[in-house]
């Protein structure tokens, strides 16, 4: 399927400011099938661009506006193909004995801890062994993760906010993809199942049925020994298939901010955030 993605970020001071250095990580990835055949990143100001690779290999692009300035816009436009997935009924067996082994591992020790909106604490490992219905393998147990928030948490626009940490939404069961994702994070991570935090796009197709597209949107990867990282939409109850564009990955949103930054001035700030994907028809 072939994807045309635009994603425009405005922010409005109240005040002229100055000095604004911005990191912006909207770019999607080339990778497990998935092709970004092209990307164009503008800004205005108009400014100078740079890029680098993060410490979890995700794009990148770096700007600063010194001079006073009462908006900022930040516009990607990027062209995709992404393929279908053949997801077997059942994974490779993993008991979930294995999942010793990834505490070795470079790729997986991050995922396995707590982070900024993320907790691993004796309750939430009491609440995914309760979801885990007694599963021993580590992909149905990340299944059954993910049916149960999908089951007992409400799709709630606005009801949070960015910074909303995910023992909130534990709390008052509701939330939008970015809470939901967090909330499978930490029960993934509380019983040792490796589990980082994927940004990118959903395309809704003719269905209609998919929560979060039209939007950035979230979802999991957990990583199951023997078959690497799979990942999985709390949100929409399914695993990833050709609608998902993946952008970025980390620990939380904290990790993945799509355009984040800092400035000199009024800090009444107001910030619009369009995202429109569309499929592109040979």
């Amino acid at each position: 399927m072939k994807l045309h993605i635009t994603h425009k970020t405005q922010f409005t001071y109240q005040e002229p400011v100055t000095d604004s250095f911005n990191e912006a990580r909207l770019q999607p990835t080339s990778a497990d099938g998935q092709i970004c055949h092209s990307y164009i990143l503008k800004v205005l100001p108009t400014t100078r661009l740079s890029h680098f690779l993060d410490f979890y290999l995700n794009y990148v692009h770096f700007f600063e506006v010194p001079e006073p300035h009462s908006t900022l816009v930040v516009e990607s436009t990027s062209i995709v193909t992404t393929q279908p997935r053949i997801h077997p009924e059942d994974e490779l067996p993993a008991p979930l004995k294995r999942v010793q082994e990834c505490v070795q591992m470079e790729q997986c020790y991050d995922f396995l801890q707590p982070s900024s909106y993320v907790s691993i604490g004796p309750e939430v490992w009491s609440l995914s062994v309760d979801a885990c219905n007694q599963s021993t393998d580590v992909w149905q147990a990340s299944l059954a993760i993910m049916r149960f928030i999908h089951q007992n948490f409400q799709y709630t626009p606005q009801a949070t906010s960015v910074s909303t940490h995910m023992a909130e939404v534990l709390q008052q069961r509701r939330g939008v993809c970015q809470d939901f994702t967090h909330v499978m994070l930490g029960m993934c991570r509380s019983m040792k199942i490796p589990a980082r935090y994927v940004s990118g796009y959903l395309y809704n197709d003719h269905s209609g049925m998919l929560l979060g597209s039209q939007a950035s949107h979230a979802w999991c990867e957990v990583f199951v020994p023997g078959s690497g990282w799979r990942a999985l939409d709390p949100t929409n109850n399914r695993q990833i298939d050709e609608n998902f564009v993946k952008v970025a990955v980390g620990r939380d949103y904290s990790d993945i901010v799509p355009v984040k930054g800092r400035y000199k001035g009024s800090t009444n700030t107001e910030m619009a955030v369009d995202v429109n994907v569309t499929r592109i028809v040979c």
